[in-house]
């Protein structure tokens, strides 16, 4: 006798995002464009260059009275697609039907230091 096989759910992507998003039942859903920031624990900016589509949440999350856990019915909060530019990820926005808001990036100054300044005489503290 052959093993037994359970039927796989085929989902095609584009009715993945409209399930996702509540465009089947007449919700509108916003997503939002934006590069993410660097970490604050680290000093290197290894994902920041890339773009990332997030949902922003349908309903507020609620504290779970038995374990104090933090939880959301929400399922969308857990897709992120990321991409190489932003108009890539806006055009894939437009061409499923996503409503989405583009967030600027603050651009980063750098301002020049030097290790001797630590040193010098007229250094203010």
């Amino acid at each position: 006798m052959p093993p037994r096989r359970w039927p796989v759910l085929r989902l095609e992507f584009a009715a993945f995002c409209r399930l996702i998003a509540g465009q089947n039942s007449g919700e509108t859903m916003k997503a939002r464009i934006f590069q993410p920031p660097k970490n604050a624990m680290q000093s290197g900016r290894a994902n920041t260059r890339r773009w990332r589509l997030e949902y922003e949440l349908d309903s507020p999350r609620e504290i779970e009275p038995l374990m104090g856990w933090t939880s959301s019915g929400d399922m969308a909060q857990q897709l992120s697609l990321t991409f190489d530019t932003q108009a890539e990820a806006v055009a894939f926005a437009k061409k499923h039907g996503i409503a989405y808001q583009v967030q600027d990036t603050k651009v980063r100054t750098i301002r020049p230091k030097s290790y001797a300044d630590n040193f010098k005489a007229d250094r203010m503290v």
